[in-house]
């Protein structure tokens, strides 16, 4: 198959599919961090959806729609982000390919377009983390889950405004850790090894 992984610096779905002899291609405006730069496009996606493809899996951005951010929203829906972010995730949803996924975590986009077909956890396919990702799907079945373990560790703290919050301990390190936005929200937008694994072996058979 001819397949585009949309909005993947880190190549994690894009190697798993190559594994599988399928013509696999990430895409991003960054440039990739799986090692590959023979299979990675640099560029806007953008121009690319215009092409013909078996099957497109995307990772829209989801800075400006996940309700992790939601303080933010009055200021980002009155500069436009917010609305712009739709639009983007919106250009995968609406494209002609007859096999499309789109990722992203809990957000806006349940109410603004439709609720996700379901949603996945990396504890359900062999990674102790918690991390909810919806999954939208045309033409593509569900994910089936492949080895359920623990949940991983969470870490309890209180914010600077005195409230208490509870993390996953790998969710909570990466925002800990980054050196900055940009490193940040790569972190928190991995898409973790037993899930990846899933989406080629499952959606290619």
């Amino acid at each position: 198959m001819k397949i585009l992984v949309a909005c993947e610096e880190s190549q994690a779905v894009t190697i798993e599919l190559r594994k599988l002899g399928h013509e696999a291609y990430s895409c991003d405006i960054l440039e990739c961090s799986g090692g590959h730069k023979e299979w990675h496009i640099q560029q806007d996606i953008t121009p690319l959806l215009e092409k013909d493809w078996d099957m497109v899996i995307a990772f829209p951005p989801c800075t400006h729609l996940c309700v992790s951010g939601a303080r933010w929203f009055p200021q980002k829906i009155k500069d436009g982000r917010q609305q712009r972010g739709i639009d983007f995730f919106m250009m995968f949803a609406n494209n002609k390919c007859p096999k499309i996924a789109i990722e992203n975590p809990i957000g806006i986009m349940s109410n603004k377009w439709k609720k996700p077909n379901q949603i996945v956890q990396p504890w359900q396919f062999g990674d102790e983390f918690q991390k909810s990702t919806c999954l939208w799907l045309k033409g593509l079945p569900n994910l089936e889950p492949t080895d359920i373990v623990g949940k991983g560790e969470f870490i309890e703290f209180t914010s600077k405004k005195g409230i208490k919050k509870k993390q996953p301990k790998w969710y909570f390190e990466a925002l800990k850790n980054a050196e900055n936005p940009q490193e940040r929200a790569c972190l928190r937008s991995k898409t973790f090894p037993g899930i990846a694994k899933a989406m080629a072996t499952q959606w290619t058979k």
